[in-house]
């Protein structure tokens, strides 16, 4: 297998990785009032109260709100299909890449940008909706492990464009 085939093969791998991600990710603010009582059931059937009392804490009152607002005002749930949307849209973004790495790095390098972004926004933002400063790590890890593969493909990416440019350079025999 030549390098740039090589280069191709690894780049679109890390892409299928992500995207698996985000997918994953998004799909999951759909069916969130049901995935809370499901969490819930298997925390408590694990002892997770016994030994992690804050984070049952945690779970419980949003499991009470998420309830609450489907019983009651149902539209604002509407806000977490948009945000899962968003996370499908992002997806298909990636297949820019994935057909043509170098012309389309900026794909990747806005996925990198929107990744750092995580940090400022649960830093921000989680103090002013109350949410605990651990579970703003846990949403700022999402940032950090999701720009690691991106970190990657921009790497390969620039390996690819410098052996297509090299590969160019050498005159033909």
């Amino acid at each position: 297998m030549s390098d740039r085939a090589a280069l191709l093969k690894g780049i679109r791998a890390w892409l299928v990785f992500f995207v698996v991600c985000l997918v994953l990710s998004g799909a999951t603010a759909f069916p969130l009032v049901h995935e809370l009582r499901w969490t819930e059931d298997l925390l408590t059937s694990l002892s997770v109260p016994e030994r992690l009392p804050a984070l049952m804490d945690w779970i419980e009152r949003v499991r009470r709100g998420l309830d609450a607002a489907d019983a009651d005002h149902p539209f604002v749930l509407y806000g977490t299909d948009w945000l899962a949307f968003a996370h499908l849209v992002i997806a298909v973004a990636f297949y820019g890449p994935y057909r043509d790495p170098v012309r389309n790095i900026w794909v990747v390098e806005f996925g990198m940008i929107a990744c750092a972004g995580i940090v400022p926004l649960a830093l921000i933002c989680g103090p002013i909706r109350g949410i605990p400063f651990w579970w703003s790590v846990i949403d700022m890890s999402f940032g950090v492990f999701g720009i690691v593969p991106l970190y990657v493909v921009r790497k390969k990416i620039k390996r690819l464009e410098a052996l297509a440019v090299n590969t160019s350079l050498v005159p033909a025999t």
